[in-house]
């Protein structure tokens, strides 16, 4: 048995009990923030810039105080509150997630505009001043487009640990598409997306499924 078929499977086992019940639940949440309104779809937009470099759950709890203040806040006081919050990028951040608010209104259309999930993934790259192919990839599962790998650290670091792939010096555009098609593999053998593929893999490194 080589390295990845016992990753496999141990996301085989996890698919089986509570951990399988909590990633369909969440993958059911992601499908309905898709639905919800522009101002909430801007906002998981916003959770997503606030991640590049950053712990998840710490830019949830920043999330869940700033809520509209992210619509609303003019760049300074938005600035100050990520600072008082504990942010380690306040006015980098502050100044993407005001750039960013000339999408707010057009962002379902945008999102339906593209055939793929990988085209939409290519125009929030391209579009969204501070979001990578990692946190673009992130909105999109957070919404409920599943077909995109968030890959980071926590990824990188479980799969170099089963000798999966080598540790990468840097992660270029190249390289992100080259783990992704191995993740990929990953996905079709165990019948999953490569967003549920993710939230194991997650679980693995940090024994919490996340967003």
């Amino acid at each position: 048995m080589n390295q990845m078929d016992e990753l496999i499977n141990a996301i085989k086992k996890l698919k089986k009990g509570e951990v399988g019940k909590t990633v369909e639940k969440r993958i059911n949440e992601f499908k309905k923030m898709g639905q919800q309104s522009s101002d909430k779809i801007f906002n998981e937009l916003c959770f997503c810039l606030l991640t590049a470099n950053y712990d998840a759950q710490k830019a949830i709890n920043i999330q869940n105080k700033i809520r509209n203040g992210f619509i609303q806040y003019p760049e300074n006081k938005l600035s100050g509150e990520l600072k008082k919050l504990g942010y380690r990028f306040p006015n980098v951040r502050a100044k993407f997630i005001v750039g960013a608010r000339k999408h707010k209104e057009d962002l379902k259309k945008i999102i339906c505009s593209c055939k793929t999930d990988k085209h939409r993934r290519e125009w929030f790259a391209e579009n969204v001043k501070g979001l990578g192919y990692k946190e673009a990839s992130h909105f999109l599962r957070n919404i409920g487009f599943p077909d995109c790998a968030i890959i980071d650290f926590h990824i990188i670091d479980i799969l170099v640990r089963n000798k999966i792939i080598r540790k990468p010096k840097t992660l270029s555009k190249k390289i992100y598409l080259k783990i992704e098609k191995i993740l990929s593999v990953m996905a079709k053998n165990l019948g999953v997306s490569l967003a549920e593929l993710d939230l194991y893999l997650w679980y693995l490194e940090t024994d919490k499924v996340l967003k």
